[in-house]
């Protein structure tokens, strides 16, 4: 396993999954990854996505301001003149 995939981790998806150890060290290194991005991140990358969906900013700011507050680990409250700064600068 490498230092950015907890093998305890892989062992205890591999045994409750019935899935091989070397895809359950995919799964938990994309799992964490995924995870692992910052709320500015996250914010660049939803409204990147919702933009290229014809979804209108408004209702962007909206939803990712939702889904930040529901994410495993809370991001801050976020103003939508935050978010925008996040994407605009």
């Amino acid at each position: 396993m490498t230092d950015e995939v907890p093998a305890d981790l892989v062992r205890h998806v591999a045994a409750s999954t019935g899935l091989p150890e070397a895809v359950a060290a995919r799964v938990v290194a994309d799992v964490t990854g995924y995870f692992g991005e910052t709320a500015a991140e996250f914010v660049r990358r939803r409204h990147a996505e919702l933009q290229r969906r014809q979804v209108r900013n408004a209702e962007i700011w909206q939803r990712i301001a939702t889904e930040l507050s529901q994410r495993p680990v809370a991001a801050p409250e976020f103003t939508e003149r935050q978010l925008r700064r996040i994407v605009y600068g």
